[in-house]
């Protein structure tokens, strides 16, 4: 095996260094990049194939612009691992995603090479454009140049539309890339396209372009219309010959490709070419995502995110070989499975996560009811609102921290309208290793504040069953939130109760405890938890599960201040305006006395890192609810 001190990887500190190879070694460079990574995410998990698929792209852009004067923004960030690397992060690679170590996406806080936040997609045309008409207006910085690159399935989302809507209509020098993994090249490569796009994209006949603009504006002869008029009539004729149409051609948007997204040299030639044209222009780039890596090539999907694997044989290994329960998602999926066989009404609705909210169970056994609307969070609550209006029953599955994007949509189109539709509300609470953009405990206090939108949170695998089905009997907004992993209390699949609305349940009860612990959710293991290592030490603790957060159970809260000398609430979110703070409002407006602790998530960004250790951070694992009553007792 080569001399890693000799390899080309090992001497790259900085986009100056790789600015220093000569092109013909970068495509050695992208190998080497691949390589790495394999090596480093068989044993450290994050995002693979899309990071796979992207190095080619990553160098030739470090290659080409002044990086980080020049500003590469990225869309959600999967793909942005070799960015990372390229830019001094190599060494603290093999800590990505652990706590204490780099982030698995961009995050300027980290980097000057990172120029935007990229955890959710979508943003980077906005955010780029705002960067290159700020350049603009800004003396010293108008020659910077500003580079958005974005996927095929970001580009279909609304905000992405709007990015480009604006591109068109204002001044700016931005180029977008679409880096589009989801086609095959072969169709469009042939002697005519080929000639067309290395002559549009030629630094000569740009040169001769403008010029010819500069002289006809002067004349009066191409005024802004025509100038748009042509550059759609540019893109028209593209289409023709490459036999494929695109949604440029409406826009005032210059367009160039499909080009090979792997193939590094002609990509540094490409992109020295369009460097310094004017105006707001998209280059179409084919990848493959897994690239160089067969088992991730021919699965994309399994790997996006493949946990550990054997490097050499692509054996994908099992994170636990004894799996003690099903997953939350799974218990979802085939509960709305069983749910829709016996309700016309059922529908299933997601946003790019079939997969992952496990909504693709009822693909497999229901396709006509089952709707994937790509990365477009908004249309999806409003699709299913429509639906909902037309008498079906839509069960809604996002991630907690996706459906933010989808409030607006929430309170106007469901809420105030009272429609029956049900939000299965995944990945909510802290998720670990993807950390502070993709954290999922916002969703009680966004939620909390809507009127007549109910909300619950299981503490078991049968709640969430039983839950599903009472949104069926009930005629209004209903949210079901549960975080990733392990779903405890399956019992099997059952006939589903139904259960009373706003009403908890006693889970232990010694009868001589002064303090009671109020939780909400699955969070309530920890209080379990918590309860035994307090019995150690001679302390008894009451555990009651409210399973509702609206409408709260007032009459056992009334109960539990009655009884108890201090209330601990506990919850997987942000205390601001949470489930602690519905307990601590009743106790307030209903003028008792009782103390309150209230424990989750404190008024700060959490980083990532895994599930356990975050909640030590904000203080309610086992061990922080523990010493937490502890305190209390001793100040009561």
């Amino acid at each position: 095996m080569e001399d890693k001190d000799n390899r080309l990887l090992h001497k790259i500190k900085s986009p100056e260094d790789l600015r220093k190879l000569n092109v013909d070694q970068l495509p050695a460079l992208c190998s080497e990049i691949r390589e790495f990574l394999i090596e480093n995410l068989s044993e450290n998990p994050g995002h693979f194939a899309s990071s796979m698929g992207a190095v080619d792209l990553i160098v030739a852009l470090h290659y080409v612009f002044d990086t980080p004067v020049d500003r590469l923004v990225w869309d959600v960030g999967h793909q942005a691992y070799a960015h990372k690397i390229l830019t001094g992060r190599k060494e603290d690679f093999k800590n990505q995603r652990k706590l204490g170590g780099i982030s698995g996406f961009p995050n300027p806080m980290e980097s000057a090479a990172d120029t935007f936040m990229a955890g959710h997609a979508g943003n980077s045309i906005s955010a780029g454009l705002g960067m290159a008409i700020a350049d603009m207006n800004t003396p010293g910085n108008e020659n910077r140049k500003t580079v958005a690159i974005i996927g095929d399935a970001s580009i279909s989302g609304g905000l992405a539309f709007e990015g480009l809507n604006n591109a068109s209509n204002n001044p700016n020098n931005l180029l977008i890339i679409l880096n589009d993994n989801d086609m095959s090249i072969g169709s469009n490569v042939g002697a005519l396209h080929s000639y067309l796009s290395d002559l549009t994209t030629s630094a000569g006949y740009n040169r001769l372009r403008n010029k010819v603009a500069v002289y006809l504006k002067k004349t009066g002869a191409l005024t802004e219309n025509r100038r748009r008029a042509l550059i759609r009539l540019g893109n028209s004729i593209k289409s023709v010959v490459s036999k494929k149409q695109n949604i440029f051609e409406g826009l005032n948007i210059r367009y160039f490709g499909p080009f090979d997204g792997h193939d590094v040299k002609k990509l540094v030639k490409i992109l020295s070419d369009i460097k310094e044209m004017k105006g707001p222009r998209l280059l179409h780039l084919y990848t493959t995502k897994g690239k160089g890596f067969p088992a991730a090539e021919e699965n994309p999907s399994v790997w996006h995110a493949p946990g550990k694997f054997n490097p050499a044989t692509g054996e994908r290994i099992s994170s636990s070989s004894a799996k003690k329960a099903p997953l939350w998602q799974e218990v979802f999926g085939e509960t709305l499975v069983n749910l829709a066989k016996n309700d016309d009404r059922i529908v299933g609705v997601t946003a790019a996560m079939p997969d992952g909210t496990s909504l693709s169970r009822l693909f497999e056994v229901m396709p006509e009811r089952s709707y994937d609307v790509g990365i477009s969070e908004g249309h999806a609550v409003t699709f299913a609102a429509g639906m909902a209006s037309a008498g079906k029953h839509p069960f809604v599955a996002i991630y907690s921290s996706f459906l933010q994007r989808a409030y607006d949509n929430i309170i106007h189109d469901v809420a105030i309208q009272g429609l029956p539709v049900t939000f299965c509300i995944d990945r909510a609470g802290l998720v670990g290793e993807d950390g502070v953009t993709h954290h999922g405990f916002f969703d009680l206090s966004y939620l909390g504040c809507i009127p007549g939108l109910t909300i619950a949170a299981p503490s078991d695998a049968d709640t969430l069953s039983d839950l599903m089905f009472t949104s069926l009997s009930f005629n209004n907004p209903f949210a079901i939130r549960y975080p990733r992993g392990e779903c405890r209390g399956f019992s099997g699949f059952h006939e589903p109760a139904k259960l009373e609305i706003g009403k908890g349940k006693t889970i232990k009860k010694s009868g001589n405890s002064r303090v009671a612990i109020a939780s909400l959710g699955p969070i309530i293991q920890n209080a379990l938890d918590a309860s035994e290592k307090l019995a150690a030490d001679g302390v008894n603790v009451d555990i009651y599960d409210f399973i509702w957060l609206k409408p709260i159970d007032e009459n056992l809260l009334r109960e539990l201040a009655q009884n108890y000398e201090a209330i601990v609430t506990i919850e997987d979110g942000i205390l601001s305006g949470g489930f602690g703070s519905a307990v601590n409002d009743f106790i307030k407006n209903e003028g008792l006395t009782v103390k309150t602790v209230s424990l989750g998530i404190p008024d700060k960004w959490v980083p990532h890192g895994s599930v356990k250790e975050l909640q030590a951070i904000c203080g309610y694992d086992a061990d922080g609810i523990a010493e937490a009553i502890k305190e209390t007792l001793k100040k009561l």
